[in-house]
């Protein structure tokens, strides 16, 4: 069984994972603070603290971040610049051959911001892909679009495979028709109604991230590359082709009409 170090393991992604792929790895979380499952704690700023965590261990999925869009650029810096470093620098000196990185569709999220709420419309043919222009919409957006250049770098420079995932939008009561929908996606403005066609394209359940993350940790002979992940949604502005044909994903959800 392959021993996975999930860091960032107390998040909503990370717990899905937890949940969903119990027996299929060994999942060893690491998190910021004591969680309400057993985990190896330590602050991914803190790149000795951290190394223990990854001796023996087959492949990293590394979550931990500072996660708001409009997150301070000191908080940025630490959880998102120094930590996604630190975390590969860790990897490269335990010898772990695979880094699942959760990228964001931020990173190229100021095209969608230029798109106009029409590009929600089921009708709208407009698709981004991982060859689209990198169009950072935050300092957030910016910290990811680090994050893949330096695991392209560690890809080339030591030989280790890393997979780049620009996650969609995966929510904590997994329900893209939730109350909770029409305060989405701040960023942007938009209207309630405007706000939930949004997330009828970019929802990922936690059932699907969880099995793409699956594909990716199980992946053969993919050295680098980059994937969209959300849900078989109606409509889809981010190409799920390179996950589909490079990683084997096969989306079972899909956000209702």
């Amino acid at each position: 069984m392959k021993r996975v170090l999930v860091t960032g393991a107390a998040g909503v992604i990370g717990r899905a994972l937890l949940r969903n792929l119990a027996g299929r790895y060994e999942l060893c979380p690491l998190t910021h603070r004591p969680a309400s499952f057993p985990s190896f704690v330590a602050d991914i700023s803190d790149l000795s603290a951290i190394a223990p965590a990854f001796e023996n261990v087959d492949a990293v999925v590394h979550l931990a971040a500072a996660a708001a869009v409009d997150a301070p650029w000191d908080a940025v810096l630490e959880g998102n610049i120094i930590g996604t470093r630190n975390v590969f620098e860790a990897s490269r000196m335990a010898n772990v051959p695979l880094v699942v990185f959760a990228s964001s569709n931020h990173v190229i999220g100021s095209w969608e911001r230029q798109a106009t709420a029409g590009l929600y419309a089921l009708e709208d043919m407009r698709v981004f892909d991982e060859n689209t222009e990198i169009r950072p919409d935050s300092l957030y957006g910016v910290s990811k679009a680090f994050g893949e250049a330096l695991g392209r770098f560690y890809s080339d420079a030591f030989g280790m495979r890393v997979i780049c995932l620009r996650i969609g939008s995966v929510l904590d009561d997994d329900d893209p028709r939730s109350p909770a929908v029409a305060s989405s996606a701040p960023w942007l403005d938009l209207r309630t109604e405007e706000r939930f066609a949004r997330m009828r394209a970019t929802w990922l359940s936690q059932r699907d991230c969880a099995e793409l993350v699956a594909c990716a940790l199980d992946a053969q002979d993919v050295r680098w590359v980059i994937a969209y992940g959300i849900s078989d949604n109606p409509r889809q502005f981010w190409n799920l082709r390179t996950a589909r044909e490079v990683l084997g994903y096969c989306p079972q959800d899909r956000s209702p009409l």
